[in-house]
């Protein structure tokens, strides 16, 4: 029921920052869990950062401090901010709101060299 649609990926030095950004085809207003998650090449997609509610966030342990989500409801946009990337962030990752179900966006790739 809705439309998500990742940019902002790319190829980074280890150390160097990422702004992700995802946009959706909807209001977002009032939609409390909402998201980003990221999957690497032969694992399984895991949770990076979400919000549990309108303002409450959870944060995968490996990116604590590094990393920080966002939303601007007057855009419709929920950001992904990575600082100091390392290698293992390297995946694609992917918007997520569930709204009436779960919606998923086509996932944007972030590479991390050494």
């Amino acid at each position: 029921q809705v439309r998500l649609v990742e940019s902002g990926g790319g190829l980074v030095q280890a150390g160097g920052s990422l702004r992700l950004s995802c946009a959706a085809s909807r209001s977002i207003f009032g939609i409390n869990i909402m998201g980003w998650y990221r999957q690497a090449p032969g694992q399984q997609r895991e949770l990076v950062a979400r919000f549990i509610n309108g303002s409450s966030t959870k944060y995968v342990d490996s990116v604590k401090d590094r990393f920080t989500i966002s939303r601007d409801d007057d855009k419709n946009t929920l950001d992904l901010q990575m600082n100091t990337l390392k290698p293992e962030d390297t995946a694609i990752y992917y918007c997520y709101v569930r709204y009436y179900g779960d919606n998923w966006g086509q996932g944007t790739q972030v590479t991390v060299s050494s």
